[in-house]
């Protein structure tokens, strides 16, 4: 429900202000003075702010400009309400960062449009944020693939209920892709979706990015609290470090968190969805992933494919990703042709979707020729000679599938016999992801463990 704080001296208009707005549908709460605004901030984020200018301990210009040097009212509409005589000074609120502003005595009309276009305009704004991080991850949705049906109606169901849904997968298969799915087939689609990259949290307070934070009597909102409401996507979980790990665990217990510098919980309405590209299970065997937190996150899990598992969405995701480079960079307009989108998949795509994007941006920036053609496509790949081939002939005589799997047959199996058998080492030496190693071994019917006897007599 969308929430009102209304922070004026006089009691008839703060309940009439109240009763007008709980008939509308808002939940309201009510501050008389500049101390009991940032006391109801503190408490709960509010969605909208109305406030009065002249009030006996601070006034609202002061206020307003309190809560916008702490950064804290950035993404929180404020109206001004003020007096005939203080139009001037209400202007100069907007010019400071105010929404807008009503005049007293109230009317109820102005009052309710005001308030709806300031809601609106700010969630324009989210839309609009939520857009540019779709452009910039330039992910198309995933509902045109066949293979990725199965997967998609489990994250229907999913999304139709409250429990943190947990995506597993390899980098760069679009997670945050299906964390969006997730959230548009959600009641709460029409709430914040926000991304927190762990990664990118910095390294001094990552809490203070996700959790807020509480000093000199002035509030800062974290990632959680600004999707009140809405849906918080934490990727790569697993490079969280213990102390965030236990306040996350116990923001999905306790449905609150405590801000930096706070000591009182604060509650939360947010559907967490988290996601990994490790084996958390091994993680927490490892010591390394708290056993409590794993547990609260394995709810709902969700798996999602590698590309190699997902032939039919290549061809599609190749050329939605040629267009975007068309499009947004001023490149020439390229097509695939029929052997390059077989080419295409025919490749094992270790790096899965980002793999698959980097290569059409190379595609489109070096070539000439409107059609894309199979030999231009293997080039971009890096392909190793067949002179590489180890068998007989060098292998001219093999179909190019054949050819290449006796190539990596060769190739692992060199690898393995050199570093003992360690399916991890060979997939730090080789550059690979070990799942993605682990599934192409079991491909080429190599088994490690009989590589590492052989090495050991």
């Amino acid at each position: 429900m969308t929430h009102i704080l209304v922070v004026d001296d006089e009691p008839d208009i703060r309940g009439l202000l109240r009763d007008i707005l709980e008939d509308e549908g808002y939940a309201v709460s009510l501050a008389c003075n500049g101390n009991e605004a940032r006391e109801a901030r503190r408490e709960r984020r509010p969605d909208l702010i109305l406030l009065d200018i002249w009030m006996p301990d601070i006034d609202g210009i002061s206020l307003l400009k309190e809560w916008l040097d702490g950064g804290a009212a950035q993404d929180i509409p404020v109206v001004m309400m003020s007096g005939h005589g203080t139009v001037e000074t209400a202007v100069e609120a907007t010019r400071l960062g105010a929404h807008d502003f009503i005049e007293k005595p109230l009317s109820i009309g102005k009052l309710l449009v005001t308030v709806s276009r300031a809601l609106s305009a700010a969630e324009l704004a989210r839309e609009n944020a939520g857009l540019r991080a779709r452009v910039a991850g330039d992910m198309p949705s995933m509902s045109g693939s066949r293979s990725m049906q199965p997967v998609l109606e489990q994250a229907k169901r999913m999304a139709q209920h409250h429990a943190p849904v947990f995506i597993t997968g390899e980098s760069g298969t679009g997670k945050e892709v299906l964390a969006r799915f997730i959230h548009e087939h959600s009641e709460r689609r029409d709430s914040p979706f926000t991304t927190v990259n762990v990664a990118a949290l910095a390294r001094e307070n990552p809490e203070l990015q996700l959790l807020g934070s509480e000093e000199g009597g002035r509030t800062h909102y974290g990632s959680i609290e600004k999707s009140n409401g809405g849906t918080v996507f934490i990727k790569d979980v697993a490079d969280m470090d213990a102390a965030l790990q236990a306040q996350l665990e116990q923001a999905m217990e306790t449905r609150t968190i405590v801000r930096v510098g706070g000591t009182d919980p604060v509650p939360i309405d947010v559907r967490f969805i988290i996601a990994t590209r490790k084996d958390l299970a091994d993680e927490v065997a490892q010591g390394r992933f708290r056993d409590d937190l794993f547990y609260q996150l394995n709810v709902l899990p969700l798996s999602l494919p590698p590309l190699s598992e997902r032939g039919d969405e290549i061809a599609m995701l190749a050329d939605h990703f040629l267009s975007q480079f068309a499009k947004n960079e001023g490149l020439s307009q390229r097509e695939l042709s029929q052997a390059a989108r077989q080419r295409l998949g025919e490749h094992d795509w270790p790096g899965n979707v980002r793999e698959l994007k980097n290569l059409m941006q190379r595609l489109m920036i070096m070539g000439g020729d409107p059609v894309i053609g199979e030999q231009e496509v293997a080039g971009a790949l890096g392909l190793r000679r067949v002179s590489s081939l180890p068998t007989g002939e060098q292998g001219f005589d093999l179909p190019l599938r054949e050819a290449r799997e006796q190539f990596e047959r060769a190739y692992l199996e060199y690898q393995l016999k050199k570093l003992g058998g360690s399916v991890s080492k060979v997939a730090e030496q080789v550059g690979i992801e070990r799942t993605h190693l682990y599934r192409k071994l079991r491909t080429l019917n190599i088994d490690p463990k009989q590589l590492k006897e052989s090495n050991g007599k």
